[in-house]
């Protein structure tokens, strides 16, 4: 008898999500191998709860969008750990997939994601459970992988959250033209805990260097003192100046709420890096005229469909269809990866990486790839990052004047299983 599959995501949306679940799924139906094929609803915790949503009964119109569509709401995330002490958890797991028939699972998410997915193949393997587990990478800070890019070039999600700092670091300069008199200083706010990939994409918006733009990264280590000495000889230079900063920028104590993998959830922290920022700038003084005035995109750059990149959408839907290929054909405890062919001219190919060496993997901007004096990066890093954001502007459904994104049926199918309380779940 063929196998059941459950697909389900973790960890922070993308603009670009949806399109790995689209190559999953078409890879399944197109296989001809696979029994009932369900997507659990909001990640690890769908599982735990027996919540699947059978995916052979939706829509196909409401498939086809999925590509067109951000962010996570179609069948939900979540940031549920698996960790030491919840062994109730991982039996509870292979519970759901028994009563399922389940024999693969594929898990779209970041490092914490990844880890779980290791930690499900590992445990199946060890009670002799045939099940084969496949990781499909999501994160739009690029911070999975190795430092030195030979496990994961790159992770879907980054080419749209750069292409999005691109577009607003050019409308924010013609602000900051305009209002410099007044408003001498902009400063805004870049997701990435540790890492400065989305931080450092502003310079795609200006790769000729002709903006007054000081970039802060996580991996410079600069605090208050140094971002204020630079930010005064800019506004001494050019008489204006845009800063981003990383959340996690060392400006002080943020009140830091956290979230269920234990990271700092920043946008429920009592402030933010930025608002300390310009408290600093403003009660400190400027060289010119003007005050600092700071803006946050939050979840924006992660969940705005018109600034996905053309080539992140069709990649993150390759490795999506990668991850099914590879579970077909290697078996339990791989993610499938995106690499780049050597050459000047860009272009991407996809293999696969094991599961272990990604879990919980952190990589960093490549101090090579920062300038002289840590404010800017090198041509290298733009001839890295520019092809990811790639060309022209996605194709969105637009129904009524209003954007239309993919509803599925999310309609239970029925539980086979007693009920049961997550472990981070209980009082």
């Amino acid at each position: 008898m063929p196998k059941n599959v459950i697909v389900a995501q973790s960890g922070g949306p993308s603009p670009v999500i949806n399109a790995s679940l689209s190559g999953v799924l078409d890879a399944c139906f197109g296989a001809n191998v696979f029994g009932d094929i369900y997507a659990a609803w909001h990640g690890i915790e769908g599982v735990l709860l027996e919540e699947l949503i059978d995916m052979k009964k939706q829509d196909p119109n409401e498939l086809r969008l999925l590509r067109k569509t951000p962010a996570a709401g179609a069948i939900g995330t979540c940031r549920y750990k698996l960790g030491q002490g919840q062994g109730e958890d991982f039996d509870r797991i292979l519970e759901v997939f028994r009563a399922h028939d389940v024999g693969y699972f594929f898990y779209i998410g970041g490092n914490d994601s990844m880890d779980t997915a290791a930690k499900i193949s590992a445990l199946a393997q060890s009670q002799g459970y045939g099940l084969t587990v496949a990781g499909v990478p999501k994160t739009i800070d690029n911070d999975v992988g190795d430092e030195g890019f030979k496990l994961v070039d790159h992770t879907p999600g980054y080419g749209s959250a750069a292409r999005y700092w691109s577009h607003i670091i050019q409308n924010v300069n013609e602000e900051n033209r305009g209002m410099s008199v007044s408003e001498c200083v902009c400063v805004l706010q870049a997701m990435g805990r540790s890492a400065g990939f989305i931080t450092a994409a502003s310079r795609l918006g200006d790769p000729g260097r002709e903006m007054p733009l000081l970039m802060f990264f996580a991996e410079t280590g600069f605090g208050l003192p140094e971002l204020k000495g630079r930010v005064d000889d800019e506004l001494r230079r050019a008489g204006r100046c845009i800063v981003v900063v990383n959340e996690g920028f060392k400006a002080g104590e943020l009140g830091e709420a956290r979230d269920g993998f234990g990271h700092v959830e920043y946008g429920a922290s009592e402030t933010t890096a930025a608002q300390l920022v310009v408290n600093h700038l403003n009660r400190s003084g400027f060289p010119v005229r003007g005050q600092a005035t700071g803006q946050i995109p939050g979840v924006l750059q992660r969940g705005v469909s018109i600034y996905a990149s053309r080539t992140d959408l069709e990649e993150s839907y390759r490795v999506g269809r990668k991850a099914v290929e590879i579970a077909l054909g290697e078996g339990t405890g791989w993610m499938a990866t995106i690499l780049r062919e050597p050459g000047a001219v860009y272009k991407a190919y996809y293999d696969k990486a094991p599961l272990l060496q990604v879990a919980n993997s952190t990589r960093h901007l490549p101090a090579a790839w920062i300038a002289p004096g840590g404010t800017d990066v090198t041509d290298d890093f733009i001839r890295y990052a520019q092809p990811l954001i790639g060309d022209g502007w996605p194709d969105v459904e637009i129904e009524n004047n209003l954007q239309r994104y993919a509803r599925l049926d999310v309609t239970l199918i029925e539980k086979k299983c007693p009920a049961y309380t997550p472990c981070s779940m209980r009082a």
